[in-house]
């Protein structure tokens, strides 16, 4: 079920709404290179970005945060005209549409910002309904770094590299 959602940039009074999900999301350790035992201090420096950065979130008509994106320069310097981004969405609000509201905004961002192309750097292989939906929008996975990711349950997995020329 499709709901209705406002895209907006994330205030860090939407911080505690995030950090539950966020944990959650880290923690289970099947999505995210970042430290399963990420603290709530780290967790908010590697997700609110500053510029050239910019932290979005999903919000129902309640202003319940559903998920979160964050998207900036893929690398520095000769590398900054190819923008990334990151997404987590509330487990319980997943099959809503809310991922791909989120992949649409940044995409849209990335072209009004100037970018020429999007890369994902780390897309777990073994996270399929991720991969789907980023090729439903228009990425291709590029290459894959085998068994880059040790996944709690399926051992070492790929990581896919995956682009969109924007």
């Amino acid at each position: 079920m499709k709901i209705s959602m406002e895209i907006r940039d994330a205030v860090p009074e939407d911080w505690p709404a995030i950090w539950p999900f966020f944990r959650e999301i880290v923690r289970a350790g099947e999505t995210y290179t970042y430290p399963r035992d990420t603290d709530e201090e780290f967790g908010r420096v590697l997700w609110m970005l500053a510029p050239p950065g910019r932290t979005v979130v999903a919000v129902d008509a309640d202003g319940t945060v559903l998920g979160s994106a964050k998207m900036n320069p893929n690398q520095m310097g000769p590398g900054s005209h190819v923008a990334s981004a990151s997404f987590m969405v509330d487990p319980a609000a997943r099959g809503r549409g809310v991922g791909r509201a989120l992949g649409e905004h940044v995409l849209a961002w990335a072209r009004a910002e100037g970018y020429r192309s999007m890369q994902f750097n780390a897309v777990v292989e073994s996270n399929t309904h991720a991969v789907a939906l980023w090729k439903s929008i228009g990425f291709e996975v590029v290459g894959t770094v085998p068994g880059a990711f040790h996944h709690p349950e399926l051992g070492d997995v790929g990581l896919h590299v995956m682009y969109q020329r924007l």
